[in-house]
């Protein structure tokens, strides 16, 4: 089993990138945004997801464990192939997608080719809370007082979403200090992204 593969970046189409390793070529086919995190002839690491039929052997590679795995999720929703998990990991980026499965975005969703909104509505009901559920409660409150986000509130949403991108309970408690609790989870989300980008 394949798990990653580190080389050269040999190739580099729309949806396909070509890892020289050793002088083995690796051809992985990739979304838009793993695409725009690649250089021809740079070095680059691509994790990667086998797919295995009768007729074609396929590597699908991500530049982050947080696009592959928002892929092995999207594939295990009966109806979506892996066609389709590209199309829409495409359109939206791991990020997008986690807000758009939290929030409910179903034409976050359909705007990929091929996803209808049937399609969409199964996405985000079977993966609301696969990628939700295993959020712990923080504190979120501006002030002094401790005010625990709420299960199912907008600050916990975003807390979840967070989570999902790769952020610790310490960093989201941290960057979601003094955000509005009344604010969308969208922009709660905004939020949060940009205090760490600042602190980073």
């Amino acid at each position: 089993m394949l798990y990653y593969v580190s080389g050269t970046v040999a190739v580099l189409e729309p949806g396909l990138a070509v890892i020289d390793c050793g002088g083995v070529g690796y051809g992985c086919r990739i979304t838009a945004y793993t695409a725009g995190q690649l250089k021809l002839n740079q070095n680059a690491k691509l994790f990667v997801t086998e797919s295995i039929r009768e007729d074609a052997f396929d590597l699908y590679g991500f530049s982050s464990r947080e696009e592959q795995r928002c892929y092995e999720l999207l594939t295990s929703v009966n109806g979506v192939g892996p066609k389709a998990a590209m199309a829409i990991l495409s359109g939206c980026g791991p990020q997008n997608f986690t807000l758009a499965v939290m929030t409910g975005d179903e034409k976050a969703l359909t705007a990929a080719q091929g996803i209808g909104k049937k399609i969409a509505q199964r996405i985000i009901l079977e993966l609301k809370d696969k990628l939700g559920g295993g959020a712990a409660e923080l504190d979120f409150s501006a002030g002094s007082a401790a005010v625990p986000a709420q299960k199912g509130s907008n600050l916990a949403l975003a807390q979840a979403a967070l989570q999902e991108l790769g952020y610790s309970a310490a960093e989201i408690g941290m960057a979601l200090k003094g955000a509005d609790a009344s604010a969308s989870v969208e922009d709660l989300v905004r939020y949060g992204l940009r205090a760490m980008v600042m602190k980073g």
